[in-house]
């Protein structure tokens, strides 16, 4: 195999297809550095280019497209390689699966950069290949597929221009134009004559994130309010449930005094149905008359009132639960359901995927909290959502909290990113976003995204009372939606016919010359070859 573009030893190495096929997993790992925990998040305006300039020296359409395959199944598997202790080597085939999402990106990248590209190209491979990457994030947000875990955008949490430009666009514009971004740098590298629309995409960039600095509407100041973070830490032993809850309330009794406006807990902070147990719904109201304020618990038990467990965040007053109830709609794959099961149940055999499927709410809930606060739950994995913050968010919420629990992998790189995306959906939608997790990290995170306070990491039990920023107006991103996933669908509805076009607007076989009847003899037969 020839690679195009590429000689010496480097070519040597590439020209064996299982050695490149390694290289481009190798390179669609290197994303994973910019999130936490190693958050080097100044890493990706760049991490994408060497998988770009593998991709473009394919020599075929065919390779590059495994070039993002392979490049695909390193991506996945690095930003949930602590996953490998639960799944096993179920983790490494569901990487594979979603990594062939990425081959048609890698195709389009030979497209417009391969071989010698015109500035034309250049510019075009500019927009073209940030909407074919935010089409990849889309497909794979859809919650069966694992959901919007590891967005590119995402890596920039704690990038004040960037969280602005999530209040205009989503976490989605920031992929976009991070993905731009690498697109110029790799022009810039590879592709001398196209210099000037690699640097005009660059400015492009740097207006766009000026613009949004300067003219995106800001949340306007509406007071504060005190919420407190119970966070247990880890409890083992086979009544982890009893000895669970009452170490909460006893953190929970700590706050008497603190005058918190709303005490929260964490996933699956009780593990009885409140109707079975009635002593431990007596329990919870006499905590709320003792702090002064409502407890927000989430409840992971089979219901008394219809048959399947539930996981279900429930707020509880001084006489009791209020009746205000939210059951988790989009449910962790494989951790609490398994998908197909009758083709997929063998996963139970090879990891602790889920033994039984819990199940799902059917809409999302705003709570009215007392003291005028209502407030909008989601429950661990729904956070990664930006669909569902923004529909809180014009719901009326004025805080947004997520109840999670990482504890299964308490000691890997999860904790962290969990924690980050709080600071995405907050800066999307104008809304403080809590985060209360079992054992860590807890974050709270104020309207602009900006951190408040410090995390509660994975070695802390504890409860803490952060005093937190209210805020009013709305976001460009709540009243507009997704529209950036909409524009990429469009550039590549428009990239999808001017292609056709050029396939059928080239001559062909049939098109190139009337078809000419074979030569015959003299007799009326068909002149054979080699007479």
């Amino acid at each position: 195999m020839r690679t195009t573009g590429i000689t010496g030893t480097t070519g040597r190495l590439l020209a064996s297809p299982w050695r490149r096929s390694a290289v481009a997993a190798a390179a669609g790992a290197l994303p994973t550095l910019a999130f936490p925990a190693p958050s080097l998040w100044w890493l990706a305006p760049v991490v994408l280019v060497p998988w770009i300039l593998l991709a473009r020296t394919a020599p075929t359409g065919r390779r590059a497209a495994c070039d993002g395959w392979c490049g695909g199944l390193g991506f996945m598997l690095a930003v949930h390689h602590w996953l490998l202790p639960s799944l096993n080597v179920f983790t490494v085939v569901l990487a594979a699966l979603l990594g062939v999402l990425w081959a048609p990106w890698g195709w389009l990248v030979r497209r417009f950069l391969g071989g010698s590209p015109s500035p034309g190209r250049c510019a075009a491979a500019l927009v073209v290949l940030p909407s074919g990457w935010l089409a990849v994030e889309l497909v794979r947000s859809w919650q069966g597929l694992g959901g919007p875990w590891g967005m590119l955008g995402a890596t920039q949490w704690q990038v004040a221009p960037a969280l602005r430009l999530a209040s205009v666009g989503g976490v989605w514009l920031v992929s976009f134009l991070l993905v731009a971004v690498n697109v110029a740098v790799a022009v810039l590298v590879a592709v001398r004559s196209a210099r000037l629309p690699a640097v005009a995409g660059l400015a492009a960039t740097a207006a766009a994130a000026s613009a949004a600095w300067t003219w995106a509407p800001r949340p306007a100041p509406a007071g504060q309010v005190r919420i407190a973070v119970v966070q247990p830490g880890v409890v083992a032993g086979a009544d982890s449930a009893e000895h669970r809850f009452a170490l909460q309330e006893r953190l929970t009794r700590r706050l008497a005094g603190r005058h918190p406006d709303l005490v929260v807990w964490g996933e699956s902070s009780v593990g009885h149905d409140l109707g079975d147990r009635p002593d431990l719904a007596r329990r919870l109201a006499a905590l709320s008359r003792a702090v002064g304020a409502d407890l927000l618990v989430n409840v992971d038990a089979r219901r008394s009132d219809r048959p399947g467990i539930y996981k279900s965040s429930v707020l509880i007053g001084p006489d009791g639960p209020t009746g205000d109830r939210y059951d988790k709609m989009r449910l962790v794959p494989f951790g609490e359901y398994i998908p197909a099961r009758s083709l997929l149940g063998w996963a139970t055999a090879v990891g602790k995927a889920a033994g039984e499927d819990r199940r799902r709410g059917t809409h999302q809930v705003v709570m009215d909290a007392g003291r005028g606060l209502r407030i909008g739950p989601m429950v661990c994995f729904e956070s990664a959502f930006p669909d569902m913050s923004r529909h809180l968010a014009r719901d009326g919420a004025q805080v947004l909290l997520a109840q999670s629990s990482t504890s299964t992998f308490q000691h890997s790189w999860a904790p962290a990113q969990h924690a980050s995306l709080a600071a995405l959906r907050a800066a999307e939608t104008g809304r403080p976003m809590v985060h209360a997790t079992l054992t860590g990290v807890s974050a709270v995170y104020g309207p602009d995204g900006e951190r408040v306070g410090s995390w509660i990491g994975t070695d802390a039990h504890t409860a803490r009372v952060f005093d937190v920023p209210l805020a009013h107006g709305s976001t460009l991103y709540v009243r507009l939606g997704d529209w950036a996933v909409h524009a990429a669908l469009l550039v590549l509805g428009l990239t999808c016919a001017v292609e056709a076009l050029r396939v059928l607007r080239r001559p062909g076989r049939s098109a190139a010359a009337p078809r000419v009847p074979p030569a015959r003899t003299a007799h009326g037969s068909p002149v054979r070859p080699g007479r």
